[in-house]
């Protein structure tokens, strides 16, 4: 059981196209105890503005108790280590 019970997952839906990647985060936070704070970013102008606010070049974006995680790899990375 993860130490933090929260976490906040940036992902990208836009009506055509769901990045796959969002998807497998917020599965792997969830399938790790997660309650999962699910905040879509549903339009290219959301996904750039999110992008530059917090200086980074893809989403998804994963932040567990304040921290940046980064993406789905550095998720999954986490989690191993975590375990």
């Amino acid at each position: 059981m993860p130490s933090a019970s929260s976490a906040v997952l940036y992902r990208m839906v836009l009506p055509d196209h769901t990045c796959p990647f969002g998807t497998r985060a917020k599965q792997m936070l969830e399938d790790a105890g997660y309650e999962v704070d699910d905040r879509v970013l549903s339009s290219r102008e959301e996904v750039d503005a999110f992008q530059e606010e917090h200086d980074v070049e893809t989403t998804p974006q994963v932040f567990i108790d304040g921290e940046r995680i980064g993406g789905s790899d550095d998720l999954e990375r986490y989690l191993a280590q975590a375990s």
